[in-house]
């Protein structure tokens, strides 16, 4: 199957009507549909569209639950614990966030931690969201029951990928969205990469031999060439990005966003499936005595932005540069989907009895 430019509005129309298929809300569905779409459009594939395959077998399995809102397990004001109750993880994050604004606006500064829930994407979304209110914010996650990745100097799989977002929002400018995995690698890559997209970095992942490789066979197992890979089911693992500091930043994941949530660690056992989510989130306006805050972090950006870059690179970017021009790239020219992923859509599509026409791209004039 030949790649070609897929339209973003049609694709995310096709992917909320897949998740009404399987129970979602109409509300619900958009929210997850927009998510992977836009995850996918700003250069986020590991979080984007193909994902749904796997979103739609976690549903039909229970794994996930369709229509669950955050429920509240403690308020002390500027401290909220949820339990997310294995609903749709993006729907869940997004009540979250907008929680900690809301605290944050009242009381200066909120935590949230949040337990329990289904796989809430791409974390600079979040970062995002707090950023556009004009709020501070820093987000760890742990994904329980996906023990996955090697810590440092590993063979074996200790911990999750376990992302970290931080945003700083910049007053009519480009906002500072930091948004990594502490993985070399997402899983959604090696993903991706079995799907007949980009390869992955030489030594992403270590095999039970305790040899570096760059073969998702080693993380699948039998189940690499399956509708719905088991990032769980080979021998291997992912490994953590830069060597001990990545190592020290994963394991730190896991102990706020799995122990101090209650979502739980990834010891040894089989854990139950679910994101762990703390997020702080800060209104800078109650620092600024001096009113500065906004032209500090303008200046500073351009100050970077204005670097002399390295032999080879045109400019020096700030986090949340290469999203905002993958995103620029996709409007105008549509998004482009590896062959695998697009087939399993349309795979899936069919199945549910779903018209997949129209999904093409047109070029703008």
């Amino acid at each position: 199957m030949t790649a070609y430019p897929v339209d973003t509005g049609n694709l995310s129309d096709l992917l909320c009507a897949m998740l009404e298929h399987e129970g979602c809300a109409p509300e619900e569905a958009r929210i997850v549909a927009d998510h992977l779409v836009e995850a996918s459009a700003r250069g986020h594939d590991s979080h984007g569209v193909v994902r749904i395959s796997r979103y739609v077998q976690w549903l039909r399995s229970g794994k996930i639950k369709a229509n669950r809102a955050a429920k509240v397990i403690a308020d002390i004001g500027a401290l909220v614990q949820l339990d997310g109750q294995s609903g749709m993880g993006q729907r869940l994050a997004g009540e979250a966030i907008s929680i900690g604004i809301e605290r944050a606006r009242s009381h200066g500064t909120a935590i949230i931690a949040m337990r329990h829930a289904g796989h809430i994407g791409r974390l600079g979304a979040y970062a995002e969201q707090a950023a556009r209110a004009g709020f501070v914010s820093l987000h760890f996650v742990n994904v329980g029951g996906s023990r996955i990745v090697a810590p440092f100097g590993s063979a074996e799989a200790a911990c999750s990928t376990a992302p970290i977002a931080i945003g700083v929002p910049n007053p009519g400018g480009d906002d500072f969205i930091l948004d990594f995995a502490t993985s070399m690698v997402a899983e959604g890559k090696a993903l991706v990469a079995a799907r007949g997209g980009p390869p992955l970095p030489p030594e992403a992942l270590v095999g039970s031999d305790g040899q570096r490789t760059s073969d998702p066979q080693v993380l699948y197992g039998d189940t690499l060439n399956a509708p719905v890979p088991d990032p769980r089911a080979g021998t291997g693992a992912l490994r953590t990005m830069g060597d001990h500091k990545g190592s020290g930043l994963a394991l730190a994941c896991e102990l706020l966003a799995g122990a101090l949530t209650g979502n739980g660690t990834n010891k040894q056992g089989d854990g139950i499936f679910g994101n762990g989510y703390v997020a702080i989130v800060i209104d800078p306006a109650r620092l600024d005595d001096t009113g500065g805050f906004a032209a500090e972090v303008r200046d500073y950006i351009d100050f970077v932005r204005g670097l002399r870059p390295e032999a080879g690179l045109e400019r020096v970017q700030i986090p949340g540069d290469p999203e905002r021009a993958r995103q620029h790239h996709t409007r105008l020219n549509g998004l482009t989907v590896p062959p695998g992923v697009m087939l399993a859509i349309l795979d899936l599509a069919e199945e549910m009895g779903l018209d997949a026409q129209g999904l093409e791209h047109e070029a703008m004039a």
